[in-house]
């Protein structure tokens, strides 16, 4: 299972690059895409919506089930992964660089520190 150290995730196994521009990049992790099978279908929020940490914003289907993705932090969707859309086994296959989902601006920084360490993921999917 690959969990790379400089990322935070959540419990519900989204993991989320912090840019320094205050924007957030989020996907699903590899443990989730493995968990996931192969991945058919992606529905993302669009441009300008506003997420609330901890809602559902999309979904992802796979060849075995229908999954909620859920925002890590509160703010404003500023991109969404179109190729994804159109090629959604991309998350199967690097779900850390060419398989992000959306970007948010974030509303409130300190909600990143709410967020798991890489060591902490780890131990969450190994329990």
């Amino acid at each position: 299972m690959n969990v790379p150290e400089d990322l935070r995730y959540t419990a519900a196994h989204e993991w989320v690059r912090v840019e320094p521009n205050g924007v957030v990049r989020v996907g699903i992790t590899d443990f989730a895409q493995d968990s996931l099978g192969d991945i058919v279908f992606v529905q993302l929020p669009a441009v300008g919506s506003k997420v609330s940490a901890g809602d559902s914003f999309g979904e992802v289907e796979s060849t075995k089930s229908v999954s909620e993705i859920y925002a890590p932090v509160t703010g404003e969707v500023t991109a969404r992964n179109e190729g994804v859309e159109a090629s959604p086994e991309i998350i199967n296959s690097d779900p850390y660089e060419e398989g992000w989902l959306v970007e948010i601006l974030l509303a409130n920084p300190s909600e990143i520190e709410a967020l798991l360490a890489a060591s902490a993921y780890v131990e969450l999917t190994q329990s």
